[in-house]
This record gives C-alpha cells, sequence and structure tokens, in this order.
C-alpha cells in the first residue's frame, strides 16, 4: 500500500499538489495556466485525464488560476466547501454541475483508498481549509497559506510522516522590503502567512519519531529564499532539540518545477 504526492508548484505565483494511491490521484489547488497543468503532470510522467477530480483549499488565484480550464479540459470532477464555490464560481468559467461537489470544512472524505481530512486554516480566504492525507497507516499533510498555527491545527496535523509546510518569509526581508505597510500588516497578520522561524517553531510541536520528511511550501518571491528558509527552519528546530538530517529531512519546493513523486514511508 503505497501514498506518493509530489508538489507540482509552490510559490506566490502558483500553487498545486498531486496525491495517488494504487487506485486514486487527485490534484489538489491549480494556481498556473491550464497549460502549465500539463507541463507539470507531463515532468512527473502522470496523465490529468486520470485523475479523481481536484480539490479546492481556497479562492485566491495562486491555488484556482487553471482550475475551471482544467477541470472541463480533462472532465474532472471539484471538490470545495460551500463558501469557497460561491467565492470563485465567477472566476472558474462554466462548470457542468455534475462537476461541482461539497467538500465540507472538518470533513473526513474517502477518495476510494485514500481519505483526505479537511481542516480549517486562519487566511484572508472565505472559508480556507486544507487537508492530511491518510492511506495504509500513513499520513501526509499539506498546510499552507496560515496565519498562525492553531492548537486546533496541531492536534489534527501531528505525527504526520510528511509535511508539506508553509514557510512564506523571512520576518527582516518582508520588513525592509517594497511592499507597501498595507500589504506587510496583512501577511505579518493572523489571516496572512506564516514566517519562516513561526513556521519551525510549529513544526517543533507536530514532529514526531515517524515524521521522515518536511517541504517547505508557498515561499514568497520577495521575501524569502530557498537556502534562507532552510537554514532558518533547521536553526529553530535545532534549538529545539531536533534531530535535523537524522532523524528527518527538510526539502525546497519550487514555484515552477515539480519535486520527484516521493513515497510516503
Amino acid at each position: 500500500m503505497t501514498l506518493r504526492f509530489s508538489v507540482l508548484a509552490s510559490g506566490s505565483t502558483g500553487n498545486a499538489v498531486y496525491v495517488e494511491t494504487e487506485t486514486e490521484r487527485l490534484l489538489i489547488d491549480a494556481g498556473l495556466s491550464g497549460k502549465k497543468m500539463d507541463e507539470l503532470f507531463t515532468t512527473i510522467g502522470r496523465d490529468p485525464k486520470e485523475l479523481n477530480g481536484i480539490v479546492v483549499s481556497h479562492e485566491h488565484s495562486d491555488h484556482i488560476k487553471g482550475v475551471g480550464i482544467f477541470a472541463r479540459k480533462h472532465k474532472l470532477p471539484i471538490y470545495a466547501n460551500e463558501k469557497t464555490w460561491q467565492a470563485m464560481d465567477s472566476q472558474l468559467g462554466q462548470i457542468a454541475t455534475e462537476q461541482k461537489f461539497i467538500f465540507h470544512t472538518g470533513e473526513v472524505k474517502s477518495f476510494g483508498d485514500l481519505d483526505v481530512e479537511s481542516f480549517a486554516v486562519s487566511h484572508d480566504a472565505a472559508e480556507p481549509m486544507f487537508f492530511a492525507f491518510h492511506h495504509g497507516g500513513k499520513k501526509l499533510v499539506l498546510a499552507t497559506d496560515m496565519g498562525y498555527v492553531s492548537e486546533r491545527i496541531k492536534g489534527t496535523i501531528e505525527g504526520a510522516d510528511m509535511f508539506i509546510f508553509e514557510s512564506n518569509h523571512d520576518m527582516n526581508m518582508l520588513r525592509m522590503g517594497k511592499y507597501p505597510w498595507s500589504v506587510k500588516r496583512r501577511i505579518l497578520s493572523d489571516v496572512g502567512h506564516v514566517s519562516n522561524e513561526d513556521a519551525a517553531l510549529a513544526l517543533s510541536d507536530v514532529i514526531r519519531d515517524n515524521t521522515k520528511r518536511i517541504y517547505l511550501a508557498h515561499l514568497s518571491l520577495d521575501n524569502n529564499m530557498k537556502d534562507l528558509a532552510r537554514l532558518s527552519v533547521e536553526q529553530v528546530l535545532k534549538e529545539q532539540g531536533m534531530a535535523v538530517g537524522e532523524q528527518f529531512e527538510l526539502y525546497d519546493t519550487d514555484p515552477h518545477k515539480p519535486t520527484p513523486l516521493a513515497v510516503v514511508s
């Protein structure tokens, strides 16, 4: 029994994650053009026509830009909660009624042998939610677009074998950067994004002995860098007594190219 995934793209310009078991294939968000989405699937050697559906976390364009065209082209069902549907419906173009499905926040929805557990996050969208994927006793967590990581979220995601976790910005780069104060304030708020340091502190509370890999995701193009995010998270985790590089490894994600398909082990 094998659970696999690829972070197809991650960052402020577009986000998409692919998850599969032996029988099920899901796309989580499609925040890039339909053409780019097809290219990403070709890169990982998968056919979008074999997808069982698209699951949408929230309505921001960097998560839904390609959802409508991709669903129409490949005749895919779309799953989202009611408030997200209301917020994104007009942005997707014409979607047939039989392709629209409700996935409630807090629900565990089964797609064949893959159980997808949704949980609410604090972000400035209608009703944002992210996911824990369960298959064969293994657990993969996707958690980005969070202003902060609540104790409730920690309780849901703790003990994952692998994490795809937001490490959006370096505090100093953001404070010194070119963004207007209104945008900086939004990013730093409880409905914004998690910094490198806050990501590490949250991870230190949810990593367990079985955790093998952490993928740092949704890095800001202007206020972060891969090396900086990785070093910052590693430093804080080591300060918290975590055996980075021994018990588990940190991995980068990229806004333009997918991570190699990985087995959740």
